[in-house]
C-alpha cells in the first residue's frame, strides 16, 4: 500500500498487476487497469516477438550449416517457412516447394486442427527439425516437404 504522490487523498493497492483506488473516482481505476492491462500485453508481445525472431535465425542457421545457403538466402527462406507455418495455423494456404527428385509441387495444407481429422495412436517417431509436416487438403493426408525447398507462398 502507497500513497500517490500527485493526489494524497488516494490510496492504491497493488496485487498482481492490478491497481485497486479506494476512492470514488472510476475513471481513474478503469485507467489504471487499462494501462496495467496494456503493459502485461505489451511484456507477452516482446517475448513471443524474442522467441519468434530466434526461430528463424535458428532455422537460417540450420539452412547454412546443412544445405550451404548464404545468410541472406537462408534468411528469406526461413521467413517464409516462418509465415507459411503460421498462415497454416489459420487456414488452407496454397504454396509451391521442390520435391526431392526437383519437380515443382504445388499443395494445398494447413496445421488447424479444425480443418483436418482427428489424430489417432501415439508419436513415437524422432521429430525431424528440416522437414516441415502438414495436412494435404486435397489428399486427405498428412505430408511433409524439406523446410530448405520451400519456394513460394501464394
Amino acid at each position: 500500500m502507497f500513497i500517490n504522490k500527485h493526489c494524497l487523498y488516494f490510496v492504491f493497492v497493488i496485487t498482481n498487476n492490478m491497481v485497486s483506488l479506494h476512492h470514488d473516482n472510476d475513471t481513474k481505476i478503469r485507467n489504471l487497469q487499462i494501462r496495467c492491462n496494456s503493459i502485461n500485453i505489451l511484456n507477452h508481445t516482446i517475448m513471443s516477438t524474442k522467441n519468434f525472431l530466434h526461430e528463424v535465425m535458428s532455422l537460417a542457421w540450420q539452412f547454412v550449416r546443412k544445405n550451404g545457403f548464404t545468410m541472406s538466402e537462408a534468411l528469406k527462406c526461413a521467413w517464409a517457412n516462418m509465415k507459411l507455418k503460421l498462415q497454416m495455423k489459420s487456414k488452407i494456404v496454397k504454396f509451391y516447394f521442390q520435391k526431392v527428385d526437383g519437380s515443382v509441387r504445388e499443395a494445398y495444407g494447413t496445421l488447424n486442427e479444425k480443418l483436418m481429422p482427428t489424430i489417432t495412436g501415439t508419436d513415437n517417431r524422432k521429430k525431424n527439425d528440416t522437414v516441415q509436416t502438414y495436412f494435404d487438403t486435397e489428399r486427405q493426408e498428412f505430408r511433409c516437404y524439406k523446410k530448405a525447398n520451400l519456394l513460394k507462398i501464394a
